[in-house]
Protein backbone atom coordinates (compact mmCIF):
# COMPACT_ATOMS: atom_id res chain seq x y z
CA UNK A 1 0.00 0.00 0.00
CA UNK A 2 1.20 3.69 -1.04
CA UNK A 3 0.42 6.42 1.23
CA UNK A 4 -0.01 9.88 0.57
CA UNK A 5 0.16 13.46 2.58
CA UNK A 6 -1.90 16.16 1.62
CA UNK A 7 -0.66 19.18 2.13
CA UNK A 8 -1.36 21.70 0.22
CA UNK A 9 -4.24 24.74 0.56
CA UNK A 10 -3.46 28.10 1.37
CA UNK A 11 -4.28 28.05 4.62
CA UNK A 12 -5.89 31.35 5.02
CA UNK A 13 -7.91 30.46 8.18
CA UNK A 14 -4.50 30.56 10.08
CA UNK A 15 -3.72 33.84 8.62
CA UNK A 16 -1.50 35.70 9.43
CA UNK A 17 0.83 32.62 10.92
CA UNK A 18 0.28 31.03 7.85
CA UNK A 19 1.24 34.00 5.42
CA UNK A 20 4.66 32.65 4.70
CA UNK A 21 4.81 28.89 5.33
CA UNK A 22 2.25 26.17 5.33
CA UNK A 23 -0.23 25.49 8.08
CA UNK A 24 1.19 22.11 8.40
CA UNK A 25 4.60 23.34 9.01
CA UNK A 26 3.54 25.09 11.95
CA UNK A 27 4.79 23.33 15.52
CA UNK A 28 1.80 21.57 17.55
CA UNK A 29 3.24 21.66 21.09
CA UNK A 30 7.11 20.25 19.97
CA UNK A 31 6.94 19.18 16.59
CA UNK A 32 5.34 20.44 13.22
CA UNK A 33 2.18 19.75 12.34
CA UNK A 34 2.98 17.17 9.72
CA UNK A 35 5.07 14.89 11.91
CA UNK A 36 1.46 13.71 12.70
CA UNK A 37 -0.04 12.54 9.38
CA UNK A 38 3.74 11.16 8.93
CA UNK A 39 3.59 8.84 12.03
CA UNK A 40 -0.23 8.10 11.01
CA UNK A 41 1.13 6.02 7.85
CA UNK A 42 4.07 4.79 9.57
CA UNK A 43 1.95 3.36 12.10
CA UNK A 44 -0.58 1.63 9.69
CA UNK A 45 3.05 -0.12 8.28
CA UNK A 46 3.29 2.54 4.74
CA UNK A 47 6.94 3.27 3.91
CA UNK A 48 5.90 4.90 0.58
CA UNK A 49 4.98 7.95 0.76
CA UNK A 50 3.80 10.93 -1.96
CA UNK A 51 3.68 14.53 0.06
CA UNK A 52 1.67 17.11 -2.19
CA UNK A 53 1.64 20.81 -1.30
CA UNK A 54 1.98 24.38 -3.42
CA UNK A 55 4.75 25.25 -5.31
CA UNK A 56 5.65 27.57 -1.90
CA UNK A 57 5.74 25.08 0.35
CA UNK A 58 7.22 21.92 -1.18
CA UNK A 59 10.41 22.91 -0.77
CA UNK A 60 10.39 23.20 2.89
CA UNK A 61 8.98 20.02 3.35
CA UNK A 62 11.81 18.41 0.54
CA UNK A 63 14.37 20.30 3.24
CA UNK A 64 12.47 19.15 6.41
CA UNK A 65 12.50 15.72 5.32
CA UNK A 66 14.51 14.89 1.97
CA UNK A 67 14.22 11.47 1.08
CA UNK A 68 12.89 9.67 3.87
CA UNK A 69 15.97 7.58 4.17
CA UNK A 70 17.54 8.96 7.34
CA UNK A 71 14.02 7.29 8.84
CA UNK A 72 13.65 4.34 6.57
CA UNK A 73 11.06 5.32 4.12
CA UNK A 74 11.04 6.62 0.86
CA UNK A 75 9.13 9.83 0.57
CA UNK A 76 8.47 11.55 -3.21
CA UNK A 77 7.21 14.56 -3.28
CA UNK A 78 4.35 16.74 -5.97
CA UNK A 79 3.30 19.94 -6.45
CA UNK A 80 -0.55 21.00 -6.71
CA UNK A 81 -0.73 24.12 -8.51
CA UNK A 82 -4.12 25.20 -6.83
CA UNK A 83 -6.34 23.46 -4.28
CA UNK A 84 -9.39 21.42 -5.93
CA UNK A 85 -10.47 19.55 -3.38
CA UNK A 86 -9.23 16.23 -1.10
CA UNK A 87 -10.01 13.99 -4.51
CA UNK A 88 -7.66 15.95 -6.52
CA UNK A 89 -4.79 13.82 -4.69
CA UNK A 90 -5.65 10.53 -6.60
CA UNK A 91 -5.59 12.24 -9.50
CA UNK A 92 -2.02 14.11 -8.97
CA UNK A 93 -1.03 11.00 -7.44
CA UNK A 94 -1.55 8.90 -10.22
CA UNK A 95 1.86 7.46 -11.22
CA UNK A 96 3.14 7.32 -7.55
CA UNK A 97 0.07 5.09 -6.70
CA UNK A 98 0.44 2.78 -10.14
CA UNK A 99 -1.59 -0.47 -9.75
CA UNK A 100 -1.14 -0.37 -5.54
CA UNK A 101 -4.20 0.72 -2.76
CA UNK A 102 -3.41 4.02 -1.28
CA UNK A 103 -4.28 5.32 2.19
CA UNK A 104 -4.59 8.86 2.21
CA UNK A 105 -4.63 11.10 5.13
CA UNK A 106 -5.29 15.19 5.28
CA UNK A 107 -1.56 16.98 6.64
CA UNK A 108 -3.52 18.95 9.28
CA UNK A 109 -5.31 15.81 10.96
CA UNK A 110 -3.77 14.23 14.33
CA UNK A 111 -5.10 11.15 15.76
CA UNK A 112 -4.20 9.45 19.12
CA UNK A 113 -5.25 6.35 21.58
CA UNK A 114 -4.98 3.38 22.62
CA UNK A 115 -5.74 0.32 19.87
CA UNK A 116 -4.97 2.98 16.78
CA UNK A 117 -2.12 0.92 15.60
CA UNK A 118 -3.64 -2.32 15.32
CA UNK A 119 -6.40 -0.74 13.29
CA UNK A 120 -4.51 1.11 11.06
CA UNK A 121 -2.53 -2.33 10.33
CA UNK A 122 -5.93 -4.00 9.91
CA UNK A 123 -7.65 -1.20 7.37
CA UNK A 124 -3.96 -1.20 5.40
CA UNK A 125 -4.27 -4.89 4.66
CA UNK A 126 -7.90 -4.30 2.38
CA UNK A 127 -7.66 -6.25 -0.63
CA UNK A 128 -10.94 -3.86 -1.82
CA UNK A 129 -13.37 -1.33 -1.42
CA UNK A 130 -12.63 1.34 1.32
CA UNK A 131 -12.36 2.45 5.07
CA UNK A 132 -12.90 5.74 6.32
CA UNK A 133 -12.81 6.65 10.06
CA UNK A 134 -16.36 8.57 11.87
CA UNK A 135 -15.78 10.05 15.06
CA UNK A 136 -18.62 12.13 17.29
CA UNK A 137 -18.42 15.81 17.09
CA UNK A 138 -20.05 18.47 18.59
CA UNK A 139 -20.29 20.54 15.46
CA UNK A 140 -20.86 18.01 12.56
CA UNK A 141 -22.14 21.06 10.35
CA UNK A 142 -18.30 21.78 9.58
CA UNK A 143 -17.42 18.46 8.21
CA UNK A 144 -18.62 15.69 5.61
CA UNK A 145 -21.27 13.99 8.12
CA UNK A 146 -22.04 9.96 8.30
CA UNK A 147 -26.03 9.22 7.54
CA UNK A 148 -27.05 5.14 9.38
CA UNK A 149 -30.03 3.56 8.59
CA UNK A 150 -31.98 1.64 11.51
CA UNK A 151 -29.49 -0.95 11.97
CA UNK A 152 -26.43 1.38 12.58
CA UNK A 153 -25.36 0.62 8.61
CA UNK A 154 -23.62 3.76 6.79
CA UNK A 155 -26.07 4.49 4.30
CA UNK A 156 -24.97 8.05 2.80
CA UNK A 157 -22.38 10.76 3.38
CA UNK A 158 -23.12 14.61 3.44
CA UNK A 159 -20.26 17.76 2.66
CA UNK A 160 -21.19 20.00 5.79
CA UNK A 161 -24.67 19.65 5.53
CA UNK A 162 -26.77 22.50 7.34
CA UNK A 163 -28.80 19.88 9.26
CA UNK A 164 -26.72 16.89 9.88
CA UNK A 165 -28.42 13.09 10.39
CA UNK A 166 -25.62 12.10 12.51
CA UNK A 167 -23.35 13.46 14.69
CA UNK A 168 -20.06 11.11 13.28
CA UNK A 169 -17.92 13.07 11.15
CA UNK A 170 -15.62 11.59 8.32
CA UNK A 171 -11.71 12.07 9.52
CA UNK A 172 -8.88 12.93 7.03
CA UNK A 173 -7.68 9.43 6.95
CA UNK A 174 -9.07 7.33 4.14
CA UNK A 175 -7.93 3.35 3.06
CA UNK A 176 -8.99 3.07 -0.88
CA UNK A 177 -7.88 0.27 -3.64
CA UNK A 178 -6.93 0.81 -6.75
CA UNK A 179 -10.12 2.16 -8.20
CA UNK A 180 -10.08 5.12 -6.17
CA UNK A 181 -8.33 7.22 -9.23
CA UNK A 182 -10.89 6.14 -11.63
CA UNK A 183 -13.31 7.26 -9.04
CA UNK A 184 -11.47 10.57 -8.57
CA UNK A 185 -11.55 10.88 -12.39
CA UNK A 186 -14.82 10.38 -12.65
CA UNK A 187 -16.51 12.96 -10.52
CA UNK A 188 -17.54 16.35 -11.34
CA UNK A 189 -16.61 19.28 -9.09
CA UNK A 190 -18.98 21.12 -6.69
CA UNK A 191 -20.64 23.97 -6.80
CA UNK A 192 -17.44 24.82 -4.35
CA UNK A 193 -15.41 23.92 -7.59
CA UNK A 194 -13.98 21.29 -5.91
CA UNK A 195 -13.17 17.32 -6.25
CA UNK A 196 -15.27 16.18 -2.71
CA UNK A 197 -13.58 13.29 -1.21
CA UNK A 198 -17.45 12.74 -0.13
CA UNK A 199 -18.36 12.13 -3.81
CA UNK A 200 -15.58 9.25 -3.67
CA UNK A 201 -17.14 8.29 -0.39
CA UNK A 202 -20.61 7.78 -1.48
CA UNK A 203 -19.83 5.69 -4.72
CA UNK A 204 -17.85 3.49 -2.59
CA UNK A 205 -21.33 2.76 -0.42
CA UNK A 206 -23.35 3.22 -3.60
CA UNK A 207 -21.03 -0.07 -4.57
CA UNK A 208 -21.84 -2.00 -0.80
CA UNK A 209 -17.66 -1.31 -0.43
CA UNK A 210 -17.16 0.89 1.88
CA UNK A 211 -16.65 0.39 5.46
CA UNK A 212 -17.01 2.90 8.21
CA UNK A 213 -14.59 2.49 10.87
CA UNK A 214 -16.28 4.38 14.23
CA UNK A 215 -13.99 6.13 16.47
CA UNK A 216 -14.72 5.09 20.08
CA UNK A 217 -14.40 7.15 23.40
CA UNK A 218 -10.51 6.13 23.85
CA UNK A 219 -9.21 7.67 20.17
CA UNK A 220 -8.78 11.29 19.76
CA UNK A 221 -9.10 12.88 16.69
CA UNK A 222 -7.87 16.78 16.00
CA UNK A 223 -8.20 18.64 12.40
CA UNK A 224 -6.52 21.63 13.23
CA UNK A 225 -8.14 23.88 10.64
CA UNK A 226 -7.50 26.79 12.57
CA UNK A 227 -6.08 28.70 16.06
CA UNK A 228 -8.43 27.70 18.47
CA UNK A 229 -7.88 24.01 17.26
CA UNK A 230 -4.21 23.96 16.63
CA UNK A 231 -3.94 25.17 20.62
CA UNK A 232 -6.17 22.35 21.78
CA UNK A 233 -4.15 19.90 19.96
CA UNK A 234 -1.34 21.48 21.61
CA UNK A 235 -2.17 21.07 24.96
CA UNK A 236 -3.24 17.76 24.45
CA UNK A 237 -0.17 16.63 23.19
CA UNK A 238 1.57 18.42 26.25
CA UNK A 239 -0.39 16.90 28.52
CA UNK A 240 -0.25 13.28 27.10
CA UNK A 241 3.26 13.55 26.57
CA UNK A 242 3.87 15.26 30.53
CA UNK A 243 2.02 12.80 32.25
CA UNK A 244 2.80 9.97 30.64
CA UNK A 245 6.15 10.23 28.82
CA UNK A 246 5.27 8.81 25.63
CA UNK A 247 5.43 11.28 22.78
CA UNK A 248 2.95 11.62 20.09
CA UNK A 249 3.77 11.88 16.17
CA UNK A 250 7.48 10.84 16.98
CA UNK A 251 8.62 9.77 14.11
CA UNK A 252 12.20 8.86 15.00
CA UNK A 253 10.23 6.56 17.66
CA UNK A 254 7.96 5.16 15.42
CA UNK A 255 10.92 4.35 13.08
CA UNK A 256 12.35 2.22 15.37
CA UNK A 257 9.91 0.32 16.83
CA UNK A 258 8.98 -1.00 13.36
CA UNK A 259 12.66 -1.65 12.73
CA UNK A 260 13.08 0.73 10.01
CA UNK A 261 16.13 2.33 11.47
CA UNK A 262 18.57 0.72 13.74
CA UNK A 263 19.28 1.79 17.51
CA UNK A 264 23.02 3.54 16.23
CA UNK A 265 20.58 5.68 13.80
CA UNK A 266 18.14 6.69 16.36
CA UNK A 267 20.58 7.99 18.44
CA UNK A 268 22.13 9.57 15.85
CA UNK A 269 18.93 11.85 16.06
CA UNK A 270 19.02 12.36 19.47
CA UNK A 271 22.27 13.60 19.34
CA UNK A 272 21.03 15.96 17.07
CA UNK A 273 18.25 17.12 19.40
CA UNK A 274 20.18 16.50 22.84
CA UNK A 275 19.41 19.88 23.98
CA UNK A 276 15.85 19.74 23.87
CA UNK A 277 13.19 17.21 25.49
CA UNK A 278 12.16 15.69 22.19
CA UNK A 279 16.07 14.81 21.83
CA UNK A 280 16.24 13.53 25.23
CA UNK A 281 13.57 11.44 24.35
CA UNK A 282 15.10 9.55 21.33
CA UNK A 283 17.86 8.72 24.21
CA UNK A 284 15.12 7.26 26.85
CA UNK A 285 14.07 5.11 23.52
CA UNK A 286 17.06 3.83 23.07
CA UNK A 287 17.46 1.69 25.74
CA UNK A 288 13.56 0.77 26.25
CA UNK A 289 12.27 -2.49 25.30
CA UNK A 290 8.66 -1.66 24.69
Amino acid sequence: MKGIILAGGLGTRMYPSTLVCSKQILSVYDKPLIYYSLSTLMLAGITQILIISTPRDLKIFEELFGDGSQIGISLSYVVQNFPRGIAEAFIIGDEFIDKQSVCLVLGDNIFYGHGFPKILMNAAKQKSGATIFGCHVSNPFDFGVVEFDSLGNAIGIEEKPKQPKSNYAVSGLYFYDNGVVDIAKSIKPSKRGELEITCVNNIYLSQKKMKVELLGRGLTWFDTGNHRAMLEAANFVEAVQTRQDLYIGCIEEVAFRKGLITRDVLLGHAQKMKSTEYGRYLYKIADTKL
